[in-house]
């Protein structure tokens, strides 16, 4: 029991899941885990199976075995894929199969020699931190005294599927002579996020669609400084534009003849779309109408602290609301449960659509983003937003802040809000995730902590790019002096 509990007190659920170097993410610790999960079920007495799904990386399938079969010794009958799978097909399948949950092992886009362990609950949405604590608390715990129990059954099933026709079902385009490059960055998209766009008539040239379990060296992160192969091939091919995702496929990232676009402004530009072309078809199922829900007003937005301001004009100018809510999905899909959004995401590139599961979802978004272009080229909406609201320019700084130091840090920043920043006067201060300036121009600058590393993040918005770049050297500067 002193082994299980040191083992106990390694694992720490951050923003999306426990992740952490391959040495410390053990078998023994996942099946820690794996049981955790099991006693927080049978707490909530919740009915169904579990899906158990894994990313591309050499150790995840094992690792899925080890869950799948400590789920199956708790009495859990599993249902575990044939393959890697994206996480928002996981997700789905949870909802559309009546599981309890389920359990994804994925480090997302961390580097091959990182893995992690995520939990879906019944409602295929990220789980809230209730849920996560709750796991957390049953790490190390003795088994519970439940009598005889007997094992469940494993059994392999096909989640890709199920998740691409209910896909198709709210994005029914036609993209015949639409030009897509997809990058799968060797990740579980490859053969899903492809084959759906070429189902839709897309002609998709591939680029690094093989199972390669190092990535091709780095990790499969689809940040700008690892997607010049995929600027290069959409020039060279003439292509209409560029898709990647990230390693589980539940981020998306686009390039356009012009180069990277940046994720704030498609965000921007693809709610703009949603909000005045017929972009999503009606599936015919009133809990999972999109389209009636567009024509019968029901479309504001959902975005995290950290994302774009044009969201908010773009909203406004069309009578609709916006939700702020602090960075993680998880808060993302809580605040569209209720209803009246079509539309949430971050700027990270995690996005999703009312009417489909609240789990951010790349391979939906692929097909979304072809279908927006094949109306009306990136780019162009991008111009023509520009001239109607103002242009935005983002940057983002990354400052070295030990996890032990976070909250002392931003407890001095809360008495060391500055008059001005760079210049220009703080109008108000939020404080929903971080501190975020509201200057008296309508830029900002947001301090806020990451959830996945030991580091503090400056993000900013300004009119022009040299002055948001000006706003993050401010706010870098502001933090490094409470360090």
């Amino acid at each position: 029991m002193d082994t299980e509990r040191t083992d106990a007190d390694a694992i720490s659920f951050g923003t999306d899941g426990w992740r952490a170097p391959l040495g410390e993410f053990t078998d023994r610790r996942l099946r820690l885990v794996a049981r955790a999960i099991a006693d927080h079920l049978r707490a909530e007495e919740t009915d169904g199976p579990v899906a158990v799904g894994y990313d591309a990386r050499e150790s995840s399938p094992g690792f899925a075995e080890t869950v799948a079969e400590t789920l199956a010794g708790e009495g859990f009958d599993v249902l575990f894929p044939e393959r890697d799978v994206p996480t928002p097909v996981i997700a789905h399948a949870v909802v559309d199969r009546g599981c309890a949950g389920a359990v994804v092992i994925t480090a997302s886009h961390n580097p091959p020699e990182y893995n992690g362990v995520k939990f879906i609950p019944d409602d295929g949405a990220p789980a809230l931190p209730a849920v996560t604590d709750d796991i957390e608390s049953r790490l190390g715990e003795a088994p519970g005294t439940t009598g005889e129990r007997e094992d469940g059954r494993i059994r392999r099933f096909d989640p890709i599927e199920p998740h691409r026709r209910a896909v198709r079902r709210i994005v029914d385009a036609d993209l015949d002579g639409v030009a897509v490059v997809y990058d799968a960055m060797h990740g579980s998209g490859r053969g899903v996020t492809d084959a759906l766009l070429s189902a839709a008539g897309a002609t998709v040239i591939r680029r690094r669609c093989s199972r390669d379990p190092d990535f091709g060296g780095g990790g499969p992160d689809p940040v700008p400084e690892r997607l010049g192969g995929l600027v290069a091939d959409v020039r060279e091919q003439d292509a209409d534009l560029g898709i990647a995702n990230d390693g589980d496929a539940d981020r998306i990232a686009i390039v356009t003849p012009e180069g990277h676009l940046d994720a704030n402004r498609f965000f921007a530009a693809t709610y703009e779309a949603l909000l005045s072309e017929d972009v999503l078809d009606s599936p015919g199922d009133g809990d999972r109408d999109v389209a009636a829900a567009a024509k019968s007003g029901e479309r504001g937005v959902v975005r995290t602290v950290s994302s774009t301001f044009l969201i908010d004009r773009i909203a406004e100018a069309h009578g609709e609301s916006v939700r702020e809510v602090p960075v993680g999905f998880k808060w993302v899909a809580e605040a569209m449960a209720d209803g009246g959004v079509i539309f949430g995401g971050e700027e990270s590139g995690g996005f999703t659509v009312r009417g489909h599961v609240r789990e951010k979802d790349g391979v939906l978004m692929a097909l979304l983003a072809a279908a927006v272009t094949a109306a009306e080229p990136y780019d162009t909406r991008v111009d023509r937003l520009f001239d109607a609201h103002g242009e935005i320019h983002t940057a983002r700084r990354n400052v070295d802040c030990p996890d032990d130091r976070k909250d002392a840090v931003l407890a001095e920043l809360e008495g060391a809000v500055p008059e001005a920043v760079a210049g220009e006067p703080v109008d108000r201060v939020v404080t929903l995730d971080g501190f975020k300036l509201l200057l008296a121009d309508g830029s900002w600058v947001l301090v806020r902590p990451s959830g996945t590393e030991p580091k503090l993040r400056v993000y900013a918005e300004a009119d022009a790019a040299d002055r948001a770049a000006e706003l993050a050297g401010a706010g870098e500067a502001l933090v490094d002096s409470l360090r």
